[in-house]
């Protein structure tokens, strides 16, 4: 039967510089594999589900897929999902608060001036990384060991673990071989600049390393890491896709409770799908 189908570009407000994302609305009915089959067809880092919420406190449900995979949570999907829902019709409770439903929990979304963000979620696994992993992620990035300023665990469901280097410029040189876990880079741009930040995440991927454009998981736990040591102050901005002729921009800011990801969202492709 025909869906109601949105392409968002996430992170970006100019269209295919930021990362796709594909939405399915009206997704109920659909088996799980259906789902995973129509994910893995649209060869995306994810595609996205709309669904009832089974909550009163949620506005909405959705699963998100990678081609492989279901995922609890991730943030490109969240922000891109919400704009579809919103574009399509979706009313929230509170016009400035929407409550998104996923494999995580509950995850806030506000409205900001800039576009939509995210409340960042709990980290799942967090603390230092062992030395012997930090060695290993030295190879596998095929830099020194001296070169990582320091590794945290950084997992919020996608499982990352994050490196931090010296300098952004250091992060645009690298040339990972063949990764076994999904890593996230981060360097500091020089003082002054539009950037704070330049990251990078690499995963593996049919037994290659893939790269993301922009990823909202990604940047939602660098962010709580880096301000918890000091290495940060909100409000910043980062830049990702860099390396891969994107332009990626992630909006970060922090209240009293929360660290927030933000970021601009446009719609692609506007149609229907035989699901």
């Amino acid at each position: 039967m025909p869906r109601r189908f949105r392409q968002v570009d996430v992170f970006t407000s100019t269209p295919y510089l930021g990362n796709p994302l594909a939405v399915v609305l009206d997704a109920e009915g659909l088996t799980d594999e259906e789902m995973q089959r129509f994910a893995d067809w649209t060869n995306l880092s994810e595609t996205t589900f709309l669904l009832p919420p089974s909550t009163p406190e949620a506005d909405y449900r959705v699963r998100i897929f990678t081609p492989a995979s279901e995922l609890p949570f991730a943030g490109h999907p969240t922000l891109g999902t919400c704009h579809a829902w919103l574009e399509s019709g979706g009313e929230p409770r509170d016009p400035d608060r929407i409550v998104q439903e996923c494999g995580a929990g509950l995850v806030p979304i506000r409205r900001t001036n800039p576009g939509l963000a995210f409340a960042a979620p709990a980290l799942l696994r967090s603390g230092p990384v062992e030395e012997s992993l930090v060695e290993h992620l030295a190879t596998l990035l095929g830099i020194p060991r001296s070169d990582i300023v320091d590794a945290q665990w950084a997992d919020n469901g996608p499982g990352w673990v994050a490196v931090l280097l010296s300098s952004a410029e250091e992060v645009l040189a690298l040339r990972p071989g063949v990764v076994d876990l999904d890593i996230g880079v981060v360097g500091p741009h020089p003082p002054g600049s539009p950037q704070a930040f330049e990251v990078r995440a690499f995963y593996p991927h049919h037994g290659a390393t893939a790269e993301d454009p922009v990823t909202g998981s990604l940047n939602a736990s660098l962010a709580q890491w880096l301000l918890a040591t000091g290495r940060a102050t909100a409000p910043y901005v980062a830049a990702q896709g860099t390396a891969l002729g994107r332009a990626g921009r992630i909006r970060i800011t922090a209240d009293a409770t929360d660290v927030w990801v933000g970021g601009d969202t446009v719609t692609c492709v506007s149609g229907e799908v035989a699901l």
